[in-house]
């Protein structure tokens, strides 16, 4: 039997395999999330993120100069906020001189072109550690928002090229989008986390900032009443075109690589930048097999990236941004 059609022919060797490769990943691809705490010379290594510190402002900055000398060109920032800063309505999320506003000063100051994502949300400074103000018991939706805009305010006037609400409160990226014009900063874009799930795969995360809802009070125990539901696909899609209406420049889908199926369904739909979270569970499972000799290592890190971006991602928050870097780089 002749067999007229064989897909391996375009697999017999690297050459040819690298000529009709479809994606291709580069240090473009990846915004790395930094933890920033206070202090000074101080770096804490968070221990179910291997590789992964939280720094002061001036090792924050001596990071990011290596992360641009290694092209990757964007960082995503989140505060570890000291306790007897947290209460119930977020204000330290909006002062002047807050942890936040001089990271990013510091950051502009020292790499003026480095793209700088702080993250909008209200749970690092809230004594609940949800992402909202509580208002008789529940998580008060336009209160919030009212919050939000002073805080993505704050972060154009610190020097933020674009603010990264990730709440997933309804209408906030028209309020944020309506301050910030108000405000004169029409430049700032707003990324949005359009359809962010309610997934156990954030445990590392809220370990390293301490912004898990408290259990010890009469509030929801969870964070379900705002982020979405896992087992729901189509509802992704309705909030992501609000959130096109609303003004956002970019949308994010979080997590990452257990929700490829819904990066997929909405690139097909929309012609917007569509940013994927690689988010620390799954950073941290991957780095407990590699340590267990379970994975390569270098060789996970590159498939599981080039995979989110062959599924329809533009860019890609991932811890792993600086590690991805170096191995492309070589």
């Amino acid at each position: 039997m002749i067999i007229y059609s064989r897909n391996r022919r375009l697999r017999t060797n690297a050459s040819i395999r690298s000529l009709v490769q479809e994606t291709v990943l580069t240090v473009n691809d990846f915004v790395m999330p930094i933890f920033v705490m206070e202090g000074e010379n101080k770096e804490e290594p968070i221990p179910s993120m291997p590789g992964i510190y939280r720094r002061s402002v001036d090792l924050t900055v001596k990071e990011c100069k290596e992360l641009f000398s290694l092209g990757v060109k964007a960082v995503n920032l989140y505060m570890k906020v000291s306790g007897n800063l947290k209460d119930n309505t977020g204000k330290e999320a909006w002062n002047k001189n807050g942890l936040m506003q001089n990271t990013i000063k510091a950051i502009k100051d020292a790499v003026p072109e480095m793209v700088v994502m702080p993250d909008v949300a209200l749970d690092p400074y809230s004594i609940y550690g949800h992402d909202g103000i509580i208002t008789n018991g529940k998580v008060d939706n336009d209160a919030t928002n009212e919050a939000l805009v002073k805080m993505s305010v704050s972060h154009a006037e610190a020097g933020a090229d674009i603010v990264a609400p990730s709440d997933m409160m309804d209408g906030r990226v028209a309020a944020i989008r309506t301050g910030l014009e108000e405000s004169g900063y029409t430049d700032v874009g707003i990324l949005s986390y359009a359809a962010k799930y309610a997934s156990s795969f954030y445990g590392p995360f809220r370990s390293a900032l301490d912004s898990a809802p408290k259990e010890n009070v009469d509030i929801p125990k969870d964070k379900k009443t705002y982020q979405m539901d896992f087992h729901n696909a189509r509802e992704a899609m309705d909030e992501v075109m609000k959130d096109v209406s609303e003004g956002a420049d970019i949308i994010m889908i979080k997590p990452g690589l257990p929700y490829l199926d819904i990066v997929s369904q909405v690139r097909a739909q929309i012609d917007l930048p569509i940013a994927v979270y690689n988010v620390s569970g799954e950073y941290a499972m991957l780095k407990a097999a590699a340590q267990n000799g379970w994975l390569d290592n270098d060789k996970a890190i590159i498939e599981s990236l080039t995979c989110i971006k062959r599924a329809g991602a533009d860019m890609i928050f991932t811890y792993a941004a600086k590690e991805a870097a170096m191995l492309l780089n070589n």
